[in-house]
């Protein structure tokens, strides 16, 4: 059942969907006759992962705001008992080859979670901004739902083309670690280390910070399978390099010079394969939303989704 009440003077709406058979948790903010700006995380990330400044400044911007937990992740549904299913090793081994992941479901079944959540919500249309695997998922969604996506923003996130450069060995080293132990606190320390590694260089958040944060998303929820079988999505899901050419909705693309864990040149790439993108690349940006860019980052989306028109 949803849960009205006011943030930040608002309407604030808390509920669950039913989408492609399955539950979406997912949260509603700001005018309800308002266009509607759809965020779609990125992997392993709760709806929390939007920051609430980011959120609250496109809802002053005269948007209806939504996020939500995308399948195996936070307080939505998870994928269990899916079948027979590569190891994360092997499945970076396959992909780096060429060979078929197997994987319980691919991105294009989250785009599908994505649009049945429009359904649920009786939305016509969003303007849909992805970060990382959620760009991923909202080029999906606009190249073959054109007439459900008013604009596409895909922020820090690729086109999956083969021969892109590799995030940093450090980087990719640290996220294939595990916690020393099963404690929660030590997963949190882990974690925040991480966080420390791909965030914002200079400008991102400090680590106690970090450790806060991840506290507070792991009281609502923690379950690393489900992260696991969301990287095996993107893996077995291949290049979008062909469907990004036949997206015809306007398209930015924003994407952080120092983004240790995505590089550069997949924004460029991506932007270079969407027809009549644009592209903003954001000196000092890392794998992160730091809260010092969170003005500048919703000054981009909200001039483009108005641009775009209803």
């Amino acid at each position: 059942m949803d849960a009205t009440a006011t943030h930040s003077g608002m309407r604030f709406v808390e509920g669950r969907a039913a989408a492609n058979g399955l539950e979406l948790a997912y949260d509603d903010r700001g005018d309800e006759d308002a266009p509607v700006v759809l965020l779609i995380m990125g992997l392993g990330t709760q709806l929390l992962g939007w920051p609430e400044a980011f959120c609250d400044g496109l809802a002053a911007e005269g948007f209806r705001v939504i996020r939500f937990d995308n399948r195996d992740i936070g307080l939505s549904t998870k994928i269990e008992g899916a079948g027979r299913q590569d190891g994360v090793r092997a499945a970076f081994v396959k992909s780096s080859l060429g060979l078929r992941v197997r994987a319980p479901y691919r991105l294009d079944d989250m785009a599908d979670d994505t649009l049945g959540l429009l359904d649920a919500l009786d939305i016509p249309a969003a303007h849909v901004v992805g970060a990382s695997m959620g760009g991923m998922i909202g080029q999906i969604l606009a190249a073959r739902r054109p007439a459900r996506v008013a604009s596409l923003t895909s922020v820090m996130s690729s086109s999956g083309a083969r021969g892109l450069p590799r995030g940093r060995l450090k980087v990719l080293m640290r996220l294939g670690s595990r916690p020393p132990s099963t404690d929660r606190e030590a997963a949190v320390e882990h974690l925040a280390t991480t966080m420390r590694l791909i965030g914002s260089p200079g400008i991102q958040r400090s680590r106690a910070e970090w450790a806060e944060l991840i506290r507070q998303g792991m009281a609502r929820s923690h379950y690393p399978a489900g992260t696991a079988r969301q990287l095996l999505a993107i893996l077995a899901s291949g290049s979008r390099e062909p469907l990004l050419r036949e997206i015809a909705r306007p398209s930015l693309v924003i994407h952080g010079d120092a983004d240790p864990l995505v590089p550069p040149a997949h924004g460029e790439h991506t932007a270079a394969c969407i027809p009549g993108a644009r592209l903003e690349t954001i000196p000092g940006m890392g794998h992160d939303l730091p809260p010092v860019l969170v003005p500048e980052l919703v000054g981009l989306i909200a001039d483009h989704a108005r641009a775009a028109g209803p």
